[in-house]
């Protein structure tokens, strides 16, 4: 049986769509959306209520705490246990979320490299002390691809740590474009200028919902002591107001420009991959269309 994924930039309505696929297919939906792990992150990462979810069974929500980082690793053995147990339950696995490498670590043949937190402490050491110039220089002598690709200190680390665990380069561990088993993904496109609307509505009525108060109650939780959930969309915005570094208005108006650009780059994302099938989002027969394909195209290997 193969899995489904609904993909695509976020505010397109993937969650929606993928609680219609599982009352018209009988399935069951697994959360790929990286930030919707956290467990109080809801209105900020547009988490969908127990009231949007129509009864079908949701798995991967509320999972960590936001002291806890979130891993792709974990991810993928999670993601894979979950749809061996749907459909050995005779039902459909549908996947829905916008983070591409945790949509392709769950279909994709997608190898992780372990991890030794000694590594990692001596090269956070390394990259305090020396700087990430540094550190580049380091990791271009022996994977220059992953050089010339990273641009981030914390990435940076990661692939070098791979470099001593395993001697082989960081970029060999890249996902190639084959699914370890039949999937379908429906990528759901969008009108770029209605989505920039879209997703300024949206985020003003976060805040109109109680963005803030809910960045405080985490605040006060650890969030910040966290390496994943503080970078969300909107939280590391509304952190600045908490601070005084900024006000409501002005990190409502960053919280825009970051989804803005972050939809850019989920768009490039899925629209490299010739697998997708992509539906218009307002057609007005998305539902059964999607459906359709679901349980009439060969999938794709």
């Amino acid at each position: 049986m193969p899995v489904i994924a609904v993909v695509g930039p976020t505010g397109s309505g993937k969650s929606d769509l993928a609680v219609s696929l599982a009352l018209e297919l009988d399935g069951e939906v697994i959360n790929a959306d990286a930030m919707q792990f956290y467990r109080g992150m809801d209105i900020g990462t547009a988490k969908i209520s127990l009231a949007e979810r129509r009864g079908v069974p949701h798995h991967l929500l509320d999972i960590l705490d936001v002291t806890e980082e979130a891993s792709v690793s974990d991810f993928q053995r999670q993601a894979r246990a979950l749809i061996a147990d749907i459909h050995g339950r005779g039902r459909r696995a549908i996947l829905a979320g916008g983070s591409g490498l945790y949509v392709r670590a769950a279909l994709d043949i997608l190898e992780f490299p372990g991890t030794d937190p000694e590594i990692r402490r001596r090269l956070e050491a390394d990259m305090e002390t020396a700087g990430p110039v540094v550190l580049r220089q380091r990791l271009e002598s022996v994977d220059a691809v992953s050089a010339g690709r990273l641009s981030d200190a914390r990435r940076i680390i990661r692939a070098l740590e791979v470099f001593e665990l395993t001697g082989r380069p960081f970029s060999s561990f890249m996902p190639t474009r084959e699914y370890i088993a039949p999937a379908i993904q429906i990528g759901l496109q969008v009108d770029r200028d209605v989505l920039r609307a879209r997703l300024a509505r949206r985020v003003h009525a976060m805040v109109d919902n109680g963005l803030l108060a809910e960045v405080r109650r985490l605040d006060a939780a650890g969030l910040r002591s966290g390496r994943t959930a503080p970078r969300a969309l909107g939280y590391a915005q509304f952190l600045g107001v908490i601070d005084g570094d900024s006000d409501v208005d002005q990190a409502a108006e960053a919280t825009i420009v970051a989804t803005r650009q972050f939809a850019r780059r989920q768009l490039t994302w899925f629209r490299a991959d010739p697998r997708v099938t992509w539906i218009d989002w307002e057609d007005p027969e998305l539902v059964a269309r999607s459906a359709a394909l679901c349980r009439s195209v060969p999938p794709k290997r």
